[in-house]
């Protein structure tokens, strides 16, 4: 009951965000889930035993998503001043991760919602669908895994997936992405749009695993509590991380074949 009640707050506040916010509230309101994002994944990284330096890495976020910097430069910045930062370090030895965790953590958060921006400029229906086709997703996995599941997906990782469970997210997420995209991006052939629909979700199917990967290493079950039912903020867009990636790819494989 938490995780629907949950949902039903939250989503009218996302498809009001998307669709009638100006673009700085939408680039801010990337950044703040983006930087809840990055808290929890360094609360993951620190119970592994390492301690990345988590000042640079928000501020690296932020100037990510909110500005307009180009990647490659800030890429750049980031790294000589994680390696001036190892240089105040009294632990020489664990200098290597440090700079990786600290720099992974924000690519790995904060790179997909600049591509969450990127996708809301090119056309915010595009920007929606990748949440929805999670959502739907995410939904039919559980629910479906939890009454029918009896193959495990991938026990070492996550023992409570199964593929019944992963199946039931391809069909529902699939279904209710190409029904989105044929209501709202009607120039898009239907064949496209099932395959978008079906990247998109084994993409996000891929994303939980990946996180559920992080957390087993660290022993941690959940990111956090931020969200009752949910779990923590990384938990609830895990998928996405993934999603707008394989979006960024889809789109940019199909303006080159056009």
């Amino acid at each position: 009951m938490k995780r629907v009640l949950t949902a039903l707050l939250l989503i009218p506040l996302v498809v009001v965000l998307i669709f009638w916010a100006p673009p700085l509230a939408v680039r801010l309101a990337l950044a703040a889930v983006a930087l809840l994002c990055l808290h929890e994944c360094y609360a993951i990284i620190r119970a592994g035993g390492v301690r990345p330096f988590q000042p640079l890495g928000y501020a690296l976020g932020a100037v990510l998503i909110v500005t307009s910097q180009p990647v490659d430069a800030l890429l750049i910045v980031a790294v000589v001043a994680m390696l001036l930062l190892t240089l105040q370090s009294e632990r020489h030895e664990a200098a290597l991760a440090v700079a990786s965790s600290t720099l992974f953590a924000v690519a790995y958060t904060c790179g997909p919602f600049a591509l969450a921006r990127w996708a809301h400029e090119v056309n915010p229906h595009w920007m929606f669908v990748v949440l929805l086709i999670n959502w739907a997703g995410d939904s039919a996995a559980l629910y479906v895994g939890q009454a029918l599941g009896r193959r495990k997906l991938a026990p070492t990782i996550s023992p409570n997936k199964t593929w019944e469970g992963s199946i039931a997210s391809a069909l529902l997420g699939g279904g209710v992405g190409v029904a989105y995209l044929h209501s709202f991006v009607p120039a898009l052939h239907p064949l496209v749009a099932v395959a978008a629909a079906l990247w998109i979700n084994v993409a996000g199917q891929a994303g939980d695993l990946a996180e559920s990967v992080l957390k087993r290493g660290a022993h941690v079950k959940d990111s956090g509590s931020l969200l009752p039912g949910h779990g923590g903020m990384l938990d609830r867009m895990d998928g996405a991380l993934f999603g707008y990636p394989a979006l960024y790819v889809f789109l940019e494989v199909l303006r080159r074949l056009a």
